[in-house]
């Protein structure tokens, strides 16, 4: 088969140069960000459940192949759209130096999670969480990454208020898994104000 070395996008073929000798491609990073970004995309508006990456890659207008090259397998490909969608909580919780401030940061998680980009986050992480219950060795490592990369930063965080280590994995631990468990209660009944009253109590909880 022959193979035009100026299209950039095939990657799974080596070209050569003018003595014969291979020459590997080298991914282009902008197109794979332009692939994850349509990846979420994708995930959210079509669900998780019945993934498959052909008709994913004709509505994103790739290939298969092209999803595989770039991501690994559907496993990763599926982390990898979990971990672009979700909050940066490292930059949230960073500058946490006391209560109010901690409070102030929680309230800016629960506002990414309700009214800003991150709301697509809750619904990719909600449906990797129910997968997972009924279908753990697929999706049971995803939903553990997703969960802990939320609860680590926050425990650091109230760790450095003093909390022991246990006690602060337990209270960021209430925070991820309540602001989740609201983010569903709001996507289900719309109630805002009632679901916004319940995240105020518990994020006050977090520190009380």
């Amino acid at each position: 088969m022959r193979i035009n070395c100026t299209d950039r996008y095939i990657i799974d073929y080596k070209c050569t140069d003018r003595y014969g000798q291979g020459v590997a491609r080298t991914a282009d990073p902008v197109k794979r960000e332009e692939l994850l970004n349509g990846v979420v995309s994708y995930l959210e508006q079509h669900g998780i459940g019945e993934m498959s990456l052909a008709p994913m890659a004709q509505a994103l207008g790739t290939s298969k192949r092209m999803l595989l090259y770039y991501f690994g397998d559907r496993a990763e490909l599926l982390a990898q759209a979990l971990d672009a969608s979700r909050p940066q909580l490292g930059e949230m919780f960073a500058d946490v130096t006391g209560a109010e401030e901690f409070v102030d940061a929680a309230r800016g998680l629960w506002r990414a999670l309700t009214r800003g980009g991150e709301r697509r986050n809750v619904r990719l992480l909600l449906q990797v969480l129910s997968l997972a219950i009924t279908d753990p060795e697929t999706y049971g490592e995803a939903a553990r990454t997703a969960i802990e990369v939320m609860i680590a930063p926050i425990a650091g965080a109230l760790s450095a208020l003093g909390y022991p280590d246990d006690d602060a994995r337990a209270r960021a631990t209430l925070v991820v898994s309540g602001l989740r468990g609201l983010c569903q209660d709001g996507l289900v009944t719309a109630d805002r104000s009632r679901v916004d009253a319940a995240a105020e109590l518990l994020i006050a909880a977090a520190v009380a």
